[in-house]
């Protein structure tokens, strides 16, 4: 039966310019081998206040990896054998609306998939899991992120639909404007198989898209490198205000969702086609707790 180390309940990943928690304390980072290759980076493990959390820079320290070269499977597979229960994922992201500005919070409802070619299950290999993603994102935790940064008093937005595309391009004006045309609310590189993963993994996972830009939509306001990196160093500032007092809220949060069970109804293979299969190993972790008791 696989094992799961219990060393954090919550886990934070930073996206573009976020690669460290600021005050964590009692340090440990943590080199893990999964069944789907190694993660981004070595998980960070602290406390913070005297509570225990992860943090994993999703690109990389020092930002190695293209969007569509992160492994998204090994990432997600490490955090949860560390045991984390909660993930929290900030995002860089071009806003698709006017209302939308750049230094603004974003915490999405939705997610629109437009990447090509990313592997995005666990499963396969004679093991068929179906999981549900009508609210990709667990609401408990938005809820919970809404609360904070309203009481921290930032510019913030709650709910919207986060479109993911492969880049590492930015869109064209024409993509810029279909997406618009969609109602989409915000475009990022990130947020899948991200989200999916997490729900495969049983794990309460929600997005916090920082604003850096207006895409390129609008007239006199195109993206560029240059101004991608300025508002990012504002957003990521706060950020790490958010991260301390999530860290508390939390740590008292009451599990009433379903992400925790999502795979309970949603194996399709008959168990003794499971357990006898080859492949089993490498998803222990998930399907233990259901047919390996």
């Amino acid at each position: 039966m696989a094992e799961k180390e219990s060393l954090a309940k919550i886990a934070f990943i930073g996206g573009s310019g976020l690669y460290e928690i600021d005050g964590l304390e009692n340090v440990v980072e943590k080199d893990i081998d999964t069944p789907f290759g190694k993660p981004s980076d070595k998980i960070i493990v602290g406390s913070v206040n005297g509570i225990s959390c992860a943090f994993l820079p999703r690109h990389g320290r020092g930002h190695v990896y293209l969007p569509s070269e992160v492994n998204q499977r090994a990432n997600m597979y490490a955090l949860k054998s560390i045991g984390v229960e909660q993930i929290v994922a900030f995002t860089a992201c071009g806003s698709l609306k006017e209302k939308i500005k750049p230094k603004d919070f974003v915490i999405p409802d939705q997610i629109f998939d437009r990447t090509k070619n990313r592997p995005n299950t666990f499963f396969g290999g004679g093991i068929v899991a179906h999981v549900g993603m009508a609210s990709p994102f667990c609401n408990e935790i938005r809820d919970i992120i809404h609360q904070s940064v309203y009481e921290l008093g930032i510019e913030h937005h709650f709910g919207g639909t986060y479109v993911c595309i492969d880049g590492p391009q930015f869109s064209t004006k024409a993509e810029s404007e279909v997406n618009r045309q969609h109602g989409f609310s915000v475009v990022g590189m990130t947020a899948v198989p991200e989200a999916k993963l997490a729900r495969e993994a049983e794990m309460c996972y929600a997005n916090i898209s920082l604003v850096t830009d207006f895409d390129v939509w609008k007239e006199g306001e195109e993206v560029t490198n240059d101004a991608v990196i300025a508002t990012m160093n504002l957003n990521i500032s706060n950020s790490r205000r958010v991260i301390k007092d999530l860290v508390a809220k939390l740590s008292k949060r009451e599990h009433k969702c379903s992400c925790h069970d999502a795979l309970k109804s949603a194996i399709m293979t008959a168990p003794e086609k499971i357990l006898l299969n080859k492949n089993y190993k490498n998803v222990a972790l998930f399907l233990d707790k259901y047919f390996n008791k």
